[in-house]
């Protein structure tokens, strides 16, 4: 996983960290899964649902201010 992970995580698009999120997921229904892959694995999902996350906060924060000052 650690050579996936080419880009900063504070420069990671959504759709990058999505398209890796579908790349874990694949890697863990894959019969070659390792058990020992798992923690690292939920790990990693963990902190690109978090960036996921923020990204999708701040979107819509800013489409708020922006529909904001069209009605206003």
């Amino acid at each position: 996983m650690e050579e996936e992970k080419k880009i900063d995580d504070s420069k990671l698009t959504y759709s990058q960290a999505v398209e890796e999120l579908e790349k874990i997921v694949a890697a863990m229904q894959s019969d070659e899964c390792s058990i020992d892959n798992l923690s690292a694995y939920t790990t990693r999902s963990l902190q690109l649902l978090k960036i996921c996350k923020a990204k999708l906060q701040s979107t819509d924060e800013e489409l708020k201010k922006i529909l904001a000052e069209i009605e206003g």
